[in-house]
């Protein structure tokens, strides 16, 4: 099949079949899968790529850190094993923080598909494990030998085989090696159940190779980007934030710059790696800088090779954005997801009518480690999502994941698989910060454990307790979060605790930022709000200058006066 014979109508269909099959990927991998994290959470990618690695498709289903992470890694494994030392059934896997997706519980397990002997495609996907050995998962740790099980760049399965020997390994490494190891079983199939469907839809159009289809799409995503590129105006925009850190803040610094229809990103003044495991790859700064960007410019182009190529981003080697081995890099999620709101902090110079308010960002991971009431080994490892920032025409969403796009985990299901029990999980009233257009709430959250006479460890990965999340445009900012025990104690945001059977750990969700100024808002919309429980009737008049009778109606007189009275103050 020729390049120039890809017409529009048969480059769409052929785009919607690739989509399929990476979904169908994604599919069998959650349904399949034994962590919580990945068959409840979706803390997963799954992509393809043609035969010289570049990625073409990504599921609709996964993160950004794995996904764009997964688009750097696919190069490390061909340098690794170059194609002609492939053969059929070969299962490749990492979990190298520094050639993947950043820590050593993501791990990665890529398959070279073969089509009459020869490499046509890989199919790769990354799972968020629930144990890799070490430490539980935390940002305690002070250098990466510590936090678990390190696998180089090696085969899971040789010509179709499994790798009793790495299987041994893994099994010995690990607090609960049939969830894991099934877990790598899954992530194979799911490799292969991709692989299967390209290989019919190849032979169903007569297709040798996928390389034309591939430049098609790659070369349209590019010169979709370049053209948004070039309409910035060439200069320097830069921007920093002040997140809480683990023992001290961090600085994340940016400077981006356009020239043309190149654009340039370097975070020289961001703070030094840390001493604790919170540090991020340069892969992962990589693959939440470039998110942000598209998001920003181009959110409906597909996610590729392409997308990538007129970006360009360097950090100081030593930073805590490019940190070096053996620094700790547990929690690096905790830094790295800030980075599309760095992005936009400095975009929002060029072109504030494209993004958002500041949100809460990082995810309130939150990982229990103990023993169930038959003394067994557990282990349970969800998420929680505060509010996003709010959006130039729109409220931000409320208790929503971005950038990670993570799901949370239903309660059934937590109460189900360990001994602990959610007492409260609702919207934290007044978190969402006041605008014409309203920050996402966070929400409130107490667990409790239940197993009498058994502590178990917490490690929670918590930010934005003391910076909260910023308004923009006249827009105030969000609730910042809240962390505390039913007994009293305010333990550090980020440090493993032991925690008491019926204790109950609260967490109050931080929310985002609001857009605009708050005395714009529809006064309707105010009502409805409190109406909702997501605004009280203090902060209605407050923050919006709204004034509400006993009864909830809008008291309009008022309203306008109390209003004129605050914009001529």
């Amino acid at each position: 099949m020729a390049h120039a014979s890809i017409d529009p109508l048969t480059l769409e269909v052929f785009w919607s079949r690739l989509i399929a099959v990476v979904n169908e990927q994604a599919t069998s991998l959650i349904w399949s899968a034994f962590s919580p994290s990945v068959a409840e959470a979706g803390d997963i990618s799954a992509c393809a790529f043609d035969s010289r690695g570049y990625m073409i498709a990504q599921a609709v289903t996964g993160t950004p850190g794995h996904i764009n992470s997964m688009a750097r890694c696919i190069q490390h494994f061909l340098d690794a094993y170059p194609l002609e030392t492939l053969e059929p059934g070969d299962v490749l896997i990492t979990n190298d923080p520094w050639k993947t997706s950043g820590h050593l519980h993501d791990v990665t397990i890529v398959t070279p598909i073969f089509r009459n002997g020869q490499v046509v495609a890989f199919f790769g996907n990354i799972c968020h494990l629930a144990d890799i050995g070490g430490r539980p998962f935390s940002a305690d740790a002070r250098e990466l030998f510590e936090e678990g099980l390190f696998i180089p760049m090696t085969k899971l399965f040789m010509a179709g085989e499994p790798n009793e020997e790495l299987l041994k390994i893994i099994r010995a490494n690990v607090r609960e090696p049939e969830a894991v190891v099934g877990d790598l079983y899954a992530m194979t199939a799911a490799n292969d159940v991709g692989g299967e469907r390209l290989l019919e839809f190849m032979d169903e159009f007569g297709m040798e190779r996928i390389e034309p289809l591939a430049d098609e799409v790659i070369n349209r995503s590019e010169r979709a980007m370049r053209d948004a590129i070039a309409r910035i105006p060439d200069g320097v925009y830069r921007h920093q934030v002040t997140m809480d850190g683990y023992d001290q803040p961090v600085t994340l610094a940016v400077a981006i710059s356009v020239r043309g229809s190149e654009m340039f990103i370097d975070y020289t003044g961001t703070s030094p790696e840390s001493e604790y495991g919170i540090n991020v790859v340069m892969n992962y700064t990589e693959a939440y800088t470039t998110f942000g960007i598209k998001c920003a410019l181009v959110p409906d182009v597909p996610n590729n090779e392409g997308s990538f190529r007129p970006v360009h981003i360097t950090a100081p080697e030593g930073s805590i954005l490019n940190c070096r081995p053996p620094a700790p890099v547990a929690g690096r999620h905790i830094i790295g997801q800030w980075l599309p709101g760095v992005v936009h902090g400095a975009l929002a110079q060029a072109m504030p009518d494209r993004v958002l308010a500041e949100g809460s960002l990082n995810l309130w991971s939150t990982q229990f480690t103990g023993v169930d009431r038959d003394d067994r080994p557990f282990t349970m490892l969800f998420f929680n999502s505060g509010g996003m920032g709010a959006r130039p025409n729109k409220d931000g969403l409320s208790s929503t994941a971005f950038p990670s796009g993570v799901m949370g985990t239903p309660a059934e299901i937590v109460e189900a698989r360990s001994p602990l029990m959610m007492v409260r999980r609702e919207f934290r009233t007044d978190s969402g910060g006041p605008g014409t257009y309203r920050g996402g709430l966070g929400h409130w959250l107490v667990i409790r454990g239940v197993n009498a006479g058994k502590p178990y460890r917490f490690s929670p990965f918590f930010d934005r307790t003391n910076n909260p999340a910023r308004g923009y445009q006249g827009g105030k900012n969000g609730a910042p979060g809240v962390y505390e025990l039913s007994d009293g104690r305010r333990p550090n945001p980020k440090a493993t605790i032991w925690v008491d059977p019926d204790t109950d750990i609260i967490m109050g969700l931080p929310g985002g930022g609001g857009y605009g100024d708050p005395l714009d808002r529809d006064p309707q919309a105010v009502r409805d709000d409190v109406l909702d429980e997501l605004v009280s009737p203090e902060r209605a008049r407050e923050d919006y200058g709204v004034v509400l009778t006993p009864d909830l109606e809008i008291d309009w007189e008022a309203t306008d006066r109390l209003r004129s009275e605050r914009r001529a103050g």
